[in-house]
């Protein structure tokens, strides 16, 4: 049959539109996004109509479309499994929220809330009051305010107290964070001259003292706390560079990049040095995250001395990098977690997940080992596995935390086949991401919390190399 005789046999828009499953389709992304969808789909059959191809049912015709307007519809901020390892993954969004941090970031979404207003007297407030007291409390600092993550804090207190002068720091602290953001070109941007003393692995007193001239206007210690130099080293303390500093009548700005006010001991974690300690060793104002050890959203905290804290909130640089209602409430519920230690692992994700035993870990791992190898049937090895987790986000980076897992293997084939494993697991309605290592495909269990959400979510997927899993 001739083709242009057959194209008048494919259902017309107006057709499609009266069918059962379109009518649903309408209520549900409206009438304009629909008939777009079925016109995508019916130029496509048109398309292969041509070069010979059958017309599909009508029922067949609306499900893709429908297929295409879910799929459209779809936010590209997927939940997912996080099988990787890296408890605090800065590309999976680093911190998980605690549950009353997330109730009080909706009611803030939902409600007018009080930002910027004082109850009692009926003035303007200042949102930084929602936080003060209770990060300085946690910290022993005289003040605190916020901005919208640490890199923006470290930038706004460099421009704040040293525009058009000097910066003093190692030259061994010069780090790079992630995103190829490097803390020298943060400090080009604030309008400080950066000043490198010492060398990559020593740096003495002398050299600090050697380089405070006419135009210091601050002395920076960086925490390396995403890599580590060891061997013939020497740095110059915390406690030390403060003594320097106030000889010579200069703030000290201690960046401690991942930050944590708490002792990370207790969790069974190394030791890693906390805000309070930064304080007592004498630093003038102290940098850190929000969504890293701290386990909250997104944020920049900076804390010290009341004199460089006002310096700073009257920088007009301070409103564009200010952080919104949500992650304030979200903060200010994270921060009261704090104030009940002994139940700090069992309501705050991060240090419940970093202090999960690895004894309940390798339980888990040998529960889910059968299900996994019945999934992947006929393609790969399923074992269970000891493997080490790191924290993530540049916090403590040569410890680990003992875990387990599942090591995924070939039982024939190329490397190729992990790769394509890995993206079907990907493609699940909630991805799960894991890592290839040593010729296996590793999911680290450590992070997974929804054991029967992870095994309800396996069924939908298609292994290569073996059949559909049932």
């Amino acid at each position: 049959m001739d083709a242009n005789v057959r194209l008048r046999d494919i259902p017309s828009v107006d057709e499609l539109l009266r069918s059962a499953a379109v009518v649903e389709a309408i209520e549900c992304f409206g009438r304009q996004p629909v008939i777009e969808a079925l016109r995508n789909v019916l130029a496509a059959i048109r398309n292969e109509v041509r070069e010979g191809g059958d017309i599909p049912t009508s029922d067949a015709i609306a499900t893709a479309a429908v297929a295409a307007l879910e799929t459209n519809d779809r936010s590209t901020l997927r939940p997912l499994f996080n099988l990787t390892g890296t408890v605090l993954h800065t590309n999976l969004g680093r911190a998980l929220l605690a549950e009353a941090a997330i109730d009080a970031a909706t009611e803030a979404m939902r409600e007018a809330v009080a930002l910027e207003f004082d109850l009692e007297s009926g003035k303007r407030g200042e949102r930084d009051d929602h936080l003060r007291a209770l990060v300085c409390e946690r910290t022993g600092a005289e003040d605190a305010t916020v901005v919208n993550n640490n890199a923006a804090a470290v930038l706004l207190v460099l421009n704040s107290l040293a525009a058009g002068r000097e910066a003093i720091v190692s030259r061994g602290e010069l780090i790079e964070i992630g995103g190829a953001f490097r803390m020298p070109d943060i400090m080009l941007r604030s309008g400080v001259r950066l000043v490198e003393v010492g060398t990559t692995n020593r740096t003495h007193a002398r050299d600090y003292r050697d380089a405070i001239g006419p135009d210091t206007g601050l002395m920076m210690k960086v925490h390396t706390s995403n890599y580590r130099i060891e061997g013939f080293t020497k740095e110059v303390g915390a406690r030390e560079l403060a003594e320097i500093a106030r000889e010579r009548g200069l703030p000290l700005v201690n960046d401690l990049g991942s930050g944590t006010i708490t002792d990370l001991e207790r969790f069974g974690l190394a030791h890693e040095p906390t805000v309070s300690e930064a304080i007592a060793d004498g630093a003038d104002i102290v940098t850190f995250s929000g969504d890293k050890l701290l386990g909250g959203p997104q944020a920049g905290f900076i804390v010290g001395r009341s004199a460089f804290i006002d310096k700073i909130n009257r920088n007009p640089m301070k409103r564009a990098l200010r952080v919104d209602k949500i992650r304030l409430a979200a903060l200010e519920a994270t921060l009261r977690l704090y104030r009940d230690p002994d139940r700090l692992s069992e309501r705050l994700p991060t240090m419940r997940l970093l202090a999960r035993p690895k004894a309940d870990i390798s339980e888990q791992a040998a529960r889910l080992a059968p299900l996994v190898e019945r999934t992947v049937k006929g393609a790969f090895n399923v074992s269970v596995i000891a493997c080490e987790s790191q924290i993530g986000s540049g916090a403590l980076p040569l410890s680990t935390v003992p875990s387990a897992g599942l090591a995924l293997a070939p039982l024939s084939g190329s490397g190729r086949i992990l790769a394509e494993l890995a993206a079907a697991l990907r493609r699940l309605p909630m991805p799960v991401i894991g890592r290839i290592e040593r010729g296996s495909l590793v999911l680290d269990l450590r992070c997974l919390e929804d054991e029967e959400g992870f095994v309800a979510n396996l069924e939908h997927l298609d292994p290569p190399g073996g059949g559909p899993s049932s």
